[in-house]
């Protein structure tokens, strides 16, 4: 998970692409990064580190034009090394410059086909260097010195023949403007919209609506599954599907944990299905556990405030802020590394005592992953005085790895894996455990958009819709993205200052 946004702009951009970034901060706060375009020049800056912190006064001054692109990382594959900040570039054809969200389920063999065949060499350990090569390499194969739409579109469709797993990606081509373009299965969400300005209309694309709200554009519709959208420097916009055999299969888990509330994605309000997924595991617990004994509901900030509050209101139980969260401590599910996550729950939440002493306590919870986060919060509240902890998933136990860029790599680390229910509550600490039914969890995203007939459900199946994963693949992905992986490759990093034109 990361999150991307380009604007092709009639105005300088470099201050709306930061403002955007930050508000898509919660997608990813290891690296980030902007490009701009300016006159045929490409400036560019990328580094390790929040996007406040990477992009200073300084920079913004280097970053001129009225069209660019941004990234903010969550590191899945490839390592968190700052030479891996997005965007990336390459000079051939007319300079390229793109920021991909996913993750490529067959990298390793597009990397040998790029070199072996396509004669380009590939830097780093990133699947996006290696996504902006294949499509450059398609718009080569045009062999022209100024390019159209349908050339872009031809080289998007050849990609989505040779490109397999999840991406959604925008492009800057120097030149041109502006291309944005989603995987046939919709997996990664992407959204686009407009602006009417003294000086023409603009066009944003973004990972979440809520990042046009609040630059101020208006939501014009999600890039459909396999479709390509195109901005080019004439304030046009063209569309058209690329793909030969798409469908609607967008990642469940973007509704559950990663994107926010107040975001629309793929038509649905991601704020409406939490509050279906609250209403329909208060039914579960009425339904399996009718003499439950609950004093108190208190969500685990922030994402389950949600679920947690409409699941009070049809038990008619109390509903409380138990906790008080640090603002100033990073997401601990994307933080990389064990221990790191371990020290930043004690760091991140604190209890109010009043609210769990004496009481049986239901703690809510969007998901449980490695339940490193649940042990602790479940200790903290028993701490507190609190007499049974109860815990409630939103979300199915995770029980198999995410392969298309959510950070659940390794299944010996989810503690769900080759573990029943009851063993998992015994693992985490709680006196009750239960799961929210994934039949009810989709169809809390569904009744939002009742054309989306699947989804991306493999970190609760194991079923995985690119159809491309056996347990080779799954194997090597534990062996390179498994916490103990990236400890051992994991290096001080130099800083990354890239700029084509200017010095820092």
């Amino acid at each position: 998970m990361c999150g991307i946004i380009g604007i092709a702009g009639r105005a300088p951009v470099n201050q709306l692409l930061f403002d955007g970034l930050t508000v898509l901060q919660h997608r990813g706060q290891d690296a980030a990064g902007i490009v701009t375009c300016d006159h045929g020049r490409l400036f560019l800056r990328k580094d390790n580190g929040l996007i406040r912190d990477v992009v200073r006064t300084r920079h913004m001054r280097n970053l001129q034009g009225n069209i660019g692109i941004g990234h903010v990382r969550y590191p899945t594959a490839g390592s968190s090394d700052s030479a891996e900040a997005q965007p990336f570039y390459v000079n051939s054809p007319f300079g390229i410059t793109l920021a991909h969200n996913g993750n490529l389920t067959n990298a390793i063999q597009l990397k040998n086909e790029l070199f072996r065949s396509d004669l380009r060499h590939i830097n780093t350990n990133s699947d996006s260097e290696i996504l902006l090569n294949v499509f450059a390499h398609e718009l080569q194969q045009r062999s022209k010195l100024s390019i159209d739409a349908e050339d872009i579109f031809a080289a998007v469709a050849a990609v989505h023949q040779r490109v397999r797993g999840a991406y959604a990606a925008v492009v800057l081509i120097v030149g041109f403007g502006l291309v944005a373009f989603r995987d046939p299965n919709g997996i990664r969400p992407l959204v686009f919209g407009r602006r009417e300005t003294e000086g023409g209309m603009e066009y944003m694309v973004a990972s979440e609506s809520v990042a046009l709200d609040a630059l101020d554009f208006q939501r014009i519709r999600d890039v459909a599954p396999g479709e390509a959208v195109l901005f080019d420097l004439d304030g046009r916009m063209h569309a058209r599907q690329c793909a030969e055999h798409p469908r609607y299969c967008p990642c469940i888990f973007e509704f559950v944990y990663l994107a926010r509330p107040d975001s629309i994605m793929d038509q649905v309000s991601v704020h409406k299905a939490r509050l279906r997924m609250g209403e329909y595991l208060a039914e579960k617990i009425l339904r399996v556990w009718p003499d439950q004994d609950i004093d108190v509901v208190i969500p685990i900030p922030d994402t389950s405030r949600t679920a947690a509050l409409q699941m009070a209101s049809i038990l008619g139980i109390k509903y409380r802020e138990g906790f008080i969260k640090n603002r100033y401590i990073a997401r601990t599910f994307i933080m990389p590394g064990q221990k790191t996550r371990e020290k930043s729950v004690r760091q991140k939440l604190n209890p109010i005592d009043l609210e769990f002493r004496g009481k049986n306590v239901l703690l809510v919870d969007d998901s449980i992953v490695r339940g490193t986060t649940s042990e602790q919060i479940i200790q903290m509240a028993r701490d507190a005085g609190a007499r049974r902890v109860y815990f409630a998933s939103a979300a199915p136990p995770v029980r198999y790895p995410n392969v298309y860029g959510i950070d659940m790599p390794a299944a010996h680390e989810l503690i769900a894996h080759g573990r029943s229910e009851e063993e998992v509550a015994q693992a985490i600490g709680a006196d009750h455990l239960i799961f929210q039914d994934l039949s009810d969890l989709e169809e809390a995203v569904r009744r939002g958009n009742r054309t989306l007939k699947t989804f991306d459900s493999s970190c609760f199946t194991g079923e995985y819709v690119t159809g491309d994963i056996d347990r080779a693949y799954l194997d090597c992905l534990e062996r390179e993205r498994a916490d103990s992986a990236k400890a051992a490759s994991r290096k001080p990093a130099e800083s990354a200052i890239i700029d084509l034109y200017n010095d820092d």
